[in-house]
């Protein structure tokens, strides 16, 4: 059991932060806490009218604006039409699994949104980031692998949960191939990670049966936390003075719940040559490379 992180969040105050899927779930949570400490917070959005709502319901400085990460053009759109400095540029959007369906651009839906929209997103600001690249993963990513035969699901039976479990674990590949090109560029930026445990979120309550829904809705509902609490991973790692590549999630219950702390990953998300390798095919399938 680690060190408790949050007495570790830092100042936010005249801070620039984007952050992705910001109008609902942990997102939402993250985005108010952070425009309550005086940051000036960018929601990017697929809805801007769900996104708006959101921000009249946040006190601070709120900005919203359009990204459907599902779509490489509006990625590209979005990267081109913000120009000001980022401080830090938190991926937090995502999807968990729905039916199989695929992004404007072919991609299997939950490795396009999850990993490629946010590998492309990054690469294209990271030229105006100054401090720091949050994305946020799941416990989930421990069931993952890393299937480069078949990367979008064509091939082999769609099973939504290993989608699922694969595009989280590319969120810490991501991170960790990230923070190993920042450090041989001699960048300060850094790249960290956060996953919030189980967390009462509409995350849940999307896909599959209604009954089945209404279960898990029930059963999560007792032993989890709340949005606010599965917040706080995504701000210790935002905010907090930690080394690239820390990964924070939950101290409790094989990190379901609790306070955040710096917590393990699985012996696929240290790979470093799987992580080399996602990379690179990362690039050719988005058409984005790293700019430092």
């Amino acid at each position: 059991m680690g060190t408790r992180l949050d007495d570790n969040i830092s100042s936010a105050a005249d801070r620039t932060i984007v952050i992705t899927g910001g109008n609902s779930g942990i997102g939402r949570a993250a985005a108010s806490m952070l425009a309550g400490m005086d940051a000036r917070v960018v929601l990017a959005v697929r809805d801007l009218g769900k996104g708006r709502a959101a921000a009249e319901s946040m006190r601070g400085i709120v900005d919203v604006q359009r990204l459907d990460l599902a779509d490489l053009d509006s990625v590209k759109a979005f990267a081109e039409n913000f120009t000001d400095p980022i401080d830090i540029l938190i991926n937090n959007a995502g999807i968990m699994v729905p039916p199989l369906g695929r992004t404007a651009d072919g991609f299997e839906l939950q490795f396009g949104t999850n990993h490629l929209g946010h590998f492309a997103l990054t690469n294209l600001l990271l030229g105006q980031i100054r401090d720091r690249v949050v994305t946020v993963s799941s416990i989930g990513h421990r069931s993952g692998t890393i299937d480069f035969d078949d990367l979008n699901w064509e091939r082999k039976p769609y099973k939504p949960m290993a989608a699922y479990g694969q595009s989280k674990l590319a969120n810490l590949l991501f991170t960790s191939e990230l923070q190993r090109r920042f450090s041989d560029a001699s960048s300060s930026v850094i790249a960290t990670a956060a996953h919030p445990g189980l967390a009462a979120t509409n995350l849940y309550k999307r896909e599959g049966s209604r009954v089945l829904a209404s279960v898990t809705e029930a059963v999560i509902g007792l032993i989890s936390q709340n949005e606010q609490q599965g917040a706080l991973p995504t701000l210790c790692a935002a905010t907090a003075d930690i080394p690239g590549n820390s990964y924070v999630g939950p101290r409790r219950l094989k990190e379901t719940t609790g306070q955040p702390t710096l917590v393990d990953r699985s012996d696929e998300a240290k790979d470093a040559e799987v992580a080399r390798r996602l990379w690179k095919v990362s690039e050719e399938l988005t058409g984005v490379e790293f700019p430092l």
